[in-house]
């Protein structure tokens, strides 16, 4: 055992279905009904569905056509992004009354480390429960947690009991836990990796640990010895209350594909304002500036450029999207158009690589 390792109580905090859920709070005539936020039309995309949607098969990224035909009954809103986040405020609040060490996901979800915390309970499972609580009496939403050892862990866990409830993982527990776990659970692995792992034989957390970390770098990159290490209950990362931001973006989806250069110079300017906006909000700037191109067949294209200077300002971002616009010629009609910055300047110009340990005494750390 080495002894110079922190030891942490982590809790993950999710939002339940937070825009539909939003919605029917809003307005209490779609409580209880099947409700998708994004557009119904041959373009639309769901955001976000409520839990009587999901039972129809609803899920967010599906079209809004696929989303009509498996649930007819389906009730349409357009998201309100304003609100969301005005509700997203309140929460946070109430987690720092717990704990400053608070690491915000998106919206309707974030990391807390109660290790320390500022109501001196020793126990996490019941700040989540009382968070939780929170969250229902001052803003009318419910939440579920899961509690662990580490990050990884915790928000695997808060996938379990959903909605409304929270899972704890205790240090004795997760080694059996991970091993346990459907490969397609673990956090990280997508739909592409989980196939590889597959044609590899490896179903379950148990399989994933009976590999080597030789045979997983190989076959894995670099996110294989992540693997390696995450399966043996091994995730130090920290909660991070300043998550830097790396990129910021704005792109829109066309009700029709455009296949003049014309009609997407004007589009992009509209896109190009509202990264300024965003830029000036957030009081950042960026060197790289990155023009995202999704044509009429689904393929994907980005084309960058980096200035030798921070920018926020949107004539020169714009220009900059024109510039790579006319870089290459259209290999088809255009469906989707985004700009985004990065290389920001929030960037850290140094980074510390910690080593990972194979030997972590979080797992005799009682909760």
């Amino acid at each position: 055992m080495q002894n110079d390792l922190p030891i942490r109580k982590i809790i993950h905090v999710d939002m339940d279905a937070y825009y539909a859920s939003v919605e029917q709070m809003d307005n209490p005539d779609l409580i209880g009904k099947p409700l998708a936020v994004g557009g119904s039309g041959t373009r639309g995309v769901v955001s976000a569905a409520s839990y009587e949607a999901r039972k129809f098969g609803v899920r967010s990224a599906i079209s809004g056509v696929k989303a009509r035909r498996l649930c007819p009954e389906l009730i349409f809103v357009r998201p309100r992004f304003d609100r969301y986040q005005e509700i997203s405020k309140k929460i946070r609040k109430i987690f720092y009354d717990y704990t400053d060490l608070v690491e915000p996901l998106s919206l309707d979800e974030a990391y807390l480390d109660v290790t320390e915390n500022k109501k001196g309970n020793p126990s996490a499972s019941l700040i989540a429960e009382e968070i939780r609580q929170r969250i229902l009496d001052e803003v009318g939403l419910t939440a579920s947690a899961g509690i662990s050892i580490n990050k990884f862990v915790a928000k695997i866990a808060s996938d379990y009991n959903k909605p409304n409830g929270q899972k704890v993982v205790n240090p004795e527990e997760v080694l059996d836990f991970l091993e346990a776990l459907d490969i397609r659970k673990f956090y990280g692995i997508g739909k592409v990796t989980a196939e590889k792992m597959y044609q590899k034989g490896i179903y379950t957390g148990k399989d994933l640990k009976s590999k080597s970390a030789e045979f997983l770098e190989q076959h894995f990159g670099k996110s294989g010895k992540s693997y390696y290490y995450i399966v043996r209950g091994i995730h130090n990362s920290e909660v991070k209350p300043n998550r830097t931001r790396k990129s910021l973006a704005a792109e829109r989806t066309f009700n029709e594909n455009l296949s003049s250069e014309i009609f997407m110079l004007e589009k992009l300017n509209h896109i190009a304002e509202e990264v300024a906006k965003r830029l000036n909000r957030s009081k950042v700037a960026g060197k790289t500036v990155t023009l995202k191109i999704k044509y009429s067949d689904f393929t994907l294209q980005t084309r960058s450029k980096t200035l030798p200077y921070f920018v926020a300002d949107k004539a020169v971002i714009l220009d900059t999207a024109k510039d790579l616009l006319y870089q290459e010629k259209m290999s088809n009609s255009v469906r989707l158009l985004g700009i985004s910055l990065s290389n920001l300047n929030t960037e850290k110009k140094s980074k510390t690589i910690k080593k990972e340990k194979e030997v972590s005494v979080q797992l005799s750390f009682g909760f």
